[in-house]
Order: structure tokens, then C-alpha cells, then sequence
């Protein structure tokens, strides 16, 4: 097994240039309300949020159009290695079908900051943070709407921000910038694409932006697991100008 080396922090804000839905599912619709609500912290004043796995999921999908593939498909319909793939190597996966690798990087869930949070609050919104969207089906031969098409989507209004943190485990023998370089390409075509439901639409424009990057190196002491902060930040700082200054060579 190889042994864990690095965690390295990366912190920064999402902000929405469209307005956001990432549904919360239900099992029935009630009269009068919402056709396709958000996902909530029930815990967290019922705010809106973004589910780790949307980014990461949405980001993995990006980078595989990119490279012209689709790892899934390829292990099940064709039994692919994949074993040199850098996307399953880094985001995790099935690499044969006798053999699969557990993610090197983690995406939390992502919440309000807490400037859009008092913002939110004391807008006009049509509910606690969010805006509604009526849309509607159109006949295209007679030229109208369809009759029963009327229907209504939850978002998060343009504007709202929300606080990220992405954390990867660096292994031994793990190519870094290869991964940095990954990570930096796919947020690159999240902001040239769109996240969550109906982007078609203009819903889920985003402009993710790195602000912070931290290397914590793994130490043994005595026994004992101590963790290190590196003031080398190389090749993550390439993911934020703001850290640039603070790394050496």
C-alpha cells in the first residue's frame, strides 16, 4: 500500500452569474407548491446548498469530454484498462474490471458565505434564499404554450456566493502536477459551462475562483501522525495568484 505523504487545502468562493438549481427530489407535488425545489440544510436555517458530489461529479464529467471518454462505459462495454487514466487515478474509480482506486480528492459540501447568507435574508425573495422561475412548453406548431405546461423551478439567485474547500491526499510515487494540472483544467471548463439542472436554459453559471492554498506535509514522530505546514505550495499554487508570492522552489 502506498503511504500517504500530503493534504493539500484549497479554499475559495463559487459565485452564481445565473441563477442555481440543484434539486432536492420529492416523492409527490402538493397543490400550490413547488414543482422543483432545491436542496437544503435542514440544520443550517434551511439554506440552500451544493452538494459535494454535484461539483465533483460535474467536474469529473467535464474533464472526460475532454479527453474524448467515458470511463465507465469503456470498463463495462469494452473492459478498458484503465489503469494510466489520470482522471480514475485522481477522481477515483474502476480501473479494470478486477481492480479499483479510491479518490485522491475530496469535495465538501459547499454552503452561503456569510455575506450572501444576511443578504439573502433580507431580500425580496419569493422563499428563505431563493428565487421561482415559471416556464412553460411551446406548441411549436400552433406557436403557443401547451396547455398543463406551466411549471415552476427553485433557484438560488445570481449573485450568491458560497464558500469551497477541495482537499487532496497526495500519495508516494502520486504525480502532483499532473493532478494540479487536472484539477486547474477542470475548473477552467466549469466556468465555461454550467452547473446543475437546465443549463441549456441559463440556469448554473459559475465562476469558481481558488483564494487559499495549504500543504500540509505527514510527519512521524515518536509513533505518532503529526501534520506540517509547507510554506511550498508548488504546483498547487497555480490554481490561485493569490498564493504565488508565498511558495518556493
Amino acid at each position: 500500500m502506498t503511504r500517504l505523504i500530503k493534504k493539500i487545502l484549497l479554499r475559495g468562493e463559487l459565485e452564481l452569474k445565473t441563477g442555481l438549481h440543484i434539486g432536492a427530489g420529492q416523492e409527490k407535488v402538493q397543490i400550490g407548491g413547488l414543482d422543483n425545489p432545491v436542496i437544503r440544510a435542514v440544520l443550517k436555517n434551511n439554506q440552500p446548498i451544493i452538494p459535494g458530489s454535484s461539483l465533483k461529479g460535474k467536474i469529473r464529467s467535464l474533464l472526460e469530454q475532454a479527453y474524448g471518454q467515458n470511463c465507465i462505459e469503456d470498463i463495462e462495454r469494452k473492459n478498458s484498462d484503465h489503469t494510466n487514466c489520470p482522471i480514475c487515478n485522481f477522481f477515483g474509480g474502476v480501473l479494470t474490471k478486477g481492480e479499483s482506486i479510491a479518490s485522491r480528492i475530496l469535495f465538501r459540501d459547499a454552503y452561503l458565505t456569510k455575506e450572501s447568507k444576511e443578504r439573502l435574508e433580507r431580500a425580496p425573495t419569493d422563499y428563505p434564499y431563493t428565487e421561482v422561475k415559471y416556464e412553460t412548453a411551446i406548441d411549436r406548431i400552433q406557436g403557443k404554450a401547451k396547455d398543463g405546461s406551466l411549471r415552476n423551478t427553485e433557484r438560488v439567485p445570481a449573485g450568491a456566493k458560497f464558500n469551497i474547500e477541495i482537499v487532496v491526499n497526495v500519495f508516494e510515487n502520486q504525480n502532483e502536477n499532473e493532478n494540479a494540472q487536472l484539477l486547474k483544467a477542470g475548473i477552467a471548463l466549469l466556468n465555461h459551462d454550467y452547473l446543475g439542472g437546465s443549463g441549456s436554459r441559463g440556469y448554473g453559471h459559475v465562476e469558481l475562483r481558488i483564494k487559499e492554498v495549504k500543504v500540509y506535509e505527514l510527519k512521524t514522530e515518536n509513533g505518532k501522525v503529526v501534520w506540517e505546514e509547507s510554506k511550498n505550495t508548488k504546483p498547487w499554487d497555480a490554481l490561485s495568484p493569490n498564493n504565488h508570492s508565498s511558495s518556493n522552489t
